[in-house]
């Protein structure tokens, strides 16, 4: 929204009545009608006052941006339109600058939107606080608390997707300056009986379907998990998925807001356990099996389910299937073991999977508390947010709709205490005399509930606790007798003859009448759901369990604190918790959201009236209305009321010199408003009636009418001067334009035509002055031409008599020469007959080695020492020269090869050459190795900072660093491992903490093993004896094998303090563990799931190495 569009008060383009206490004529229709209106504009939130009403839209509305918050921060609260935003940032302005602490309750059934109000005033509040690392880091955990919670405490209901299933009480606490420091959770009365069973349409907690959906096979795999719903007896699949929600995205949410929170990995994957073992659980089902006393005695029909369950929880089986079939009761001195039928085992099952989910639920909200805890002691500033469940009418109302009923009797009655102690104080603040307010006052139904003697719970809990039998039915007597007469108490059998003859009121079932209407509680559940039993002997296998968790859950079930007390019932627990929750409210300023659902379809654009009108009765908002009402229904601070209306008295417009409140007495004296109609407080003008002020709004509007009649005419008048006085301008502008151009016309004519002029008189000199150029230049040519014709005639003269001369001397030459060698032959014919065989032959087989010779320096192979490579000889009697020049060859080529190594690559290529003689042809693994150069240092030892404090360990020069398997021989799995070498010993430290496990000294070093396979492993024998040797030998295995047994068989042999290490390759070696020889046998093998060498314990004295074949 632009800064023109900016609403300046709750009055301005007003939607229907944006609070309610103005509406006209106040109705429960003109009511419905109000939020009907303002509904179908999309605005959803309206006031009562102080109060906000949230309608849910059923759809995202772009009112909970970054620019509204600015928008509605630092504003008052009736200085723009209804928001949630405005009493967010009311409540947090009165806890930072008057250090009051606050409180928001928000309360409405399941669907009307409470979690998300709740989460728009958390969001809120963190974006209008102060900034900084660790504020941000506490924002972030309060935040990421609320998807841990919604995964394990809500589900979804035929009346919401993610409906809430605990009442939830969040703590915020602030330093002095209004910075979060933390916050504490409460949670009550989780529905802890929707694990075992959900209603038709309904889901279990979310976080059963997030696991099986999002978690990694490899997860599921450890908890022993199937992705398959159906397999899962406590999992309703009617409604197994849910349009619009990615369980697979949440889980992965739940997973990063867990650890954003603070929880360990450990415990992660600890709270995955239980809910995988809640899910398992289900499963158990039991069979009857005859005793010799004749009585049955139950059996569970598949043990798979129990051992894995079992398994996760480190539970011997045994001690949990002897749970599940008998019950031991304690009196004093005496027990006493019973058999458990079928239904019982049933129940004790599901009783154990109530109490193993409530118990973690309790436990993951103390978690949590304990990481967004503030950690400074100093006093600190609060504001509480309190997200609980509506009240709830169903067509079967038990035990659960009791107890949440009687909760918000007691929110309806501390929510009008606090309202008319609101109005009071202001009223006493203001100097304004107070009347007492007629109001239905609902102690008198909380008082029936709640009453420690002949209240409900006190008697439930009597009838539990009584000896002998005890039934529903039992219960129900006890409450027609006492309650009969009770005025809000119906029953069809109590002494009260007037409901004899109702026959909608069912013999098994009472009927309260609460403040929200009459609801009719069915009895049958109630004593078992308040006992809330869970058998002792399942208490004691829990508590026997090796698990992390499972003993902190089951405390009662220690041995050595056997306790014979009754545990406390449900019903009392809630009430002390409710009474704690009453007790912190009343401590702190309230502000209150109303959430109403629009229509049971979760549909935008659906309004169905009378599911409105049933919420705004039980909600008490007509109440709330007449409370309001019964003085003065409108109040605003002088100056901003003189500033909307000053308008509307000349002494006050355009602007009023003296005090506010004289400006406003002027005003309403000069509109003649009865004084009855209104009341001056100290800061604030009290308007009694609704019409009083919608009388004030229609002068304004009349007013503003006339105001904006002459703003226009003044603006019409200005903007018409403005335009002449412009075309007058303009004129004047555009006439000199003109002239300029005209002027600036003619010039360019006269230039053009002069610059025509004198392009034609210098074209005319030009061509003058080139013709006779011309002229000049052909009478020169043609003197050179006749010139160079005579001079070649006599050259050509002179040339033909010089070659007459030298053929003639030529001829001459050639007879000569002829004749010498005539006389030579004839003198020398005899001796040439004589040497002739032996010069031909001299003379071949000089030019065959020249050939010969040069052919090989054409063909010559290359430089490198590896090529062997050499030209093929051309005749069979060079063979020998052939060979030996290809051997000097190799040899010069060689040495020049060597020439070029540093010391480094000698050092290199020498242990190339030792891995060779002791691997080649015996190690399927060595020819990998040949082309990888050895590095050493694999792990960067120096570099790394996390090595650091490992390297400063370490007294000499690590040659090899490197990262190792160390193989467990109890179940042949690799722990990954650092291993370093130096000339003197080898370390083994942890690859994440960089801790030294191992130092082993090379002198107690007596030989390594390996196998024939292509396989990294190889055990580190020690001597027999030594320091070392304590802990046995080490079964290790690398990548790098050929390069590390290298280099350790080459500092042996250039030691000489040391024997030489022998390396003994074989496929089957003895290896010394503490006191034990294990014997490791490697078999061929094929690769399975894409895994290589696999290594299995076949028993205490050998493990097998399967190797797959190459």
């Amino acid at each position: 929204m632009s800064k023109m569009e900016v609403k300046t008060s709750l009055l301005d383009n007003m939607i229907g009545v944006g609070d309610m206490v103005l509406i006209e004529p106040l109705s429960e229709d003109t009511f419905i009608e109000n939020l009907r209106k303002r509904f179908e504009h999309n605005e959803i939130y309206t006031y009562i006052g102080s109060v906000v009403i949230s309608m849910n839209p059923y759809k995202s509305l772009p009112i909970y941006t970054a620019e509204k918050v600015e928008e509605y921060r630092n504003r008052n609260f009736y200085e723009l339109s209804p928001h949630i935003y405005a009493l967010a940032d009311e409540a947090y302005r009165s806890l930072r600058d008057q250090d009051k602490d606050q409180c928001i309750l928000i309360t409405g059934e399941s669907g009307a939107g409470k979690t998300e109000a709740s989460k728009f005033v958390m969001s809120y509040v963190a974006a209008v606080c102060g900034k900084g690392q660790e504020v941000n880091k506490v924002k972030e955990q309060l935040l990421q608390s609320n998807p841990v919670l919604e995964a394990f405490g809500n589900a979804k209901t035929v009346r919401n997707d993610n409906s809430s299933r605990f009442g939830k009480y969040m703590d915020i606490e602030f330093d002095f300056k209004g910075d979060p420091l933390g916050g504490v959770i409460s949670n009550y009365l989780l529905e802890k009986s929707r694990v075992v069973k959900q209603p038709r349409g309904e889901r279990n907690f979310h976080i059963f379907y997030q696991l099986l959906s999002g978690a990694s096979d490899d997860t599921l795999k450890k908890l022993k998990l199937d992705r398959d719903f159906s397999k899962y007896n406590y999992l309703s699949l009617d409604s197994a998925t849910v349009n619009g929600l990615d369980d697979a995205a949440c889980f992965r949410t739940v997973r990063n807001a867990m650890q954003i929170v603070g929880f360990m990995e450990d415990e992660v994957q600890s709270v995955l356990e239980l809910v995988a073992a809640v899910l398992k659980l289900g499963n158990l089902e039991f069979k009857p099996e005859s005793r010799c006393n004749g009585f049955d005695e139950s059996r569970i029909k598949d043990k798979n389910d129990l051992k894995e369950m079992c398994e996760l929880l480190g539970i011997e089986q045994s001690v949990l299937e002897r749970a599940f079939s008998f019950r031991t009761v304690e009196a004093k001195m005496e027990k006493v073991s019973t058999t458990l039928n079928v239904a019982q085992a049933y129940y004790a099952r599901d009783a154990l999977a109530k109490n193993l989910y409530s118990r973690l639920f309790s436990w993951l909200v103390n978690r949590i508390n304990e990481s967004i805890k503030a950690q400074t002691k100093s006093r600190k500033k609060v504001m509480g947010v309190l997200d609980i469940y509506g009240f709830e009418i169903f067509e079967d109302n038990s035990f659960e709709q009791f107890i949440i009923n009687y909760c918000n009797e007691k929110l309806q009655q501390i929510f009008i205490e606090l309202t008319l102690r609101e109005e009071q104080e202001e009223y006493i603040r203001e100097g304004i005399e107070w009347t007492n307010i007629e109001y239905f006052n609902n102690a008198i139904i909380c008082d029936l509930i709640e009453n420690n003697k002949n209240g409900i719970l006190a008697m439930l809990d009597e009838e539990c606790l009584r000896p002998g039998t005890v039934t529903d039915e039992t219960f129900l007597d006890k409450l027609n007798t006492v309650c009969a007469e009770h005025q809000h108490f119906e029953s069809r059998q109590s002494k009260n003859s007037k409901f004899l003859t109702d026959h909608s009121l069912p013999h098994n079932c009472f009927r309260i009448q609460h403040y929200a209407g009459k609801v009719l509680y069915r009895v049958e559940g109630f004593v078992d759901k308040n006992n809330d039993l869970l058998y002792r002997d399942l208490s004691q296998a829990m508590y026997k369990a090796n698990h992390s968790l499972i003993k902190i859950l089951f405390p009662e079930g220690n041995p050595a604190k056997v306790n014979l007390k009754r545990p406390l019932t449900a019903g009392f627990q809630f009430r002390a918790s409710v009474g704690t929750l009453m007790k912190n409210l009343l401590t702190k300023n309230p502000n209150y959201i109303r959430c109403i659902k629009p229509n049971d379809k979760k549909a935008a654009h659906i309004f169905t009236d009378s599911l409105v009108c049933h919420q705004v009765r039980y909600l008490g908002l007509m109440e709330n209305v007449r409370v309001r009402r019964a003085g003065y229904a409108f109040r605003q601070a002088y100056e901003p009321c003189l500033e909307r209306y000053k308008m509307l008295c000349k002494q006050t417009w355009p602007h009023w010199k003296g005090p506010a409140r004289e400006g406003v007495e002027v005003l309403l004296k000069n509109l003649q408003v009865p004084a009855e109609e209104f009341a001056y407080g100290r800061s604030k003008i009290f308007i009694r009636n609704p019409r009083t002020l919608f009388f004030l709004e229609e002068k304004r509007r009349q007013c503003l009418e006339d105001l904006a009649t002459l703003i226009q005419k003044i603006y019409r008048g200005w903007k018409c001067r403005t335009h002449f006085l412009l075309l007058k301008k303009s004129q004047v502008v555009v006439a000199a334009w003109y002239r300029r151009f005209a002027q600036q016309k003619k010039y360019q004519n006269i230039r053009s035509s002069a610059l025509v002029v004198q392009s034609y008189i210098r074209g005319w000199k030009a061509r003058k002055l080139l013709r006779e150029l011309k002229h000049k230049k052909r009478c020169e040519e043609a003197v050179t031409t006749i010139s160079a014709y005579w001079h070649g005639t006599q050259a050509r003269r002179e040339l033909k008599l010089l070659k007459e001369e030298a053929r003639r001397k030529h001829a001459v030459a050639v007879i000569w020469a002829y004749w010498l060698g005539l006389k030579v032959r004839r003198e020398y014919r005899k001796f040439f007959r004589a040497n002739a065989g032996k010069k031909i032959y001299d003379f071949t087989i000089q030019r065959i080695m020249q050939k010969y010779f040069m052919g090989l320096k054409k063909t010559m192979p290359s430089m490198s020492p590896v090529d062997k490579s050499w030209p093929a000889r051309p005749y069979g009697f060079l063979d020998g020269m052939h060979q030996e020049l290809r051997r000097i060859f190799h040899l010069w080529r060689c040495k020049k090869y060597r020439s070029q190594f540093t010391e480094e690559k000698k050092a290199t290529y020498e242990e190339k050459l030792a891995a060779s003689e002791l691997f080649k042809d015996k190690k399927a693994l060595y020819p990998s190795s040949v082309g990888q150069p050895f590095k050493g240092d694999y792990v960067e030892i120096t570099k790394n900072p996390k090595y650091q404090k490992l390297n400063s360990l370490v007294e000499d020069k690590v040659l090899l660093a490197d990262v190792v398997s160390k193989i467990n021989r109890a179940n042949g799995k690799g722990a990954p491992r650092i291993f370093l070498l130096t000339k003197k010993s080898l370390v083994l430290a942890d690859q994440k903490t960089g801790q030294v496990k191992a130092s082993v000294p090379l002198l107690d070093l007596s030989s390594v093993s390996v196998s024939t396979q292509s396989d990294g492993f190889f055990a580190l024998k020690l001597k027999e004896g030594s320091t070392s040797a304590a802990k046995g030998d080490f079964l290790l295995s690398s990548d790098r094998l050929i390069e590390i047994i290298t280099k350790l068989h080459r500092i042996g042999a250039a030691s000489a303090e040391r024997n030489q290490i022998n390396i003994d390759i074989s496929d089957e070696f003895l290896v010394q563990f503490k006191q034990d020889k294990v014997c490791v046998k490697f078999i061929p093998g094929t690769p399975k799931n894409g895994n290589g060498v696999a290594c299995k314990r076949k028993n205490n004295r050998l493990l097998e190495v399967s190797v797959p074949s190459p």
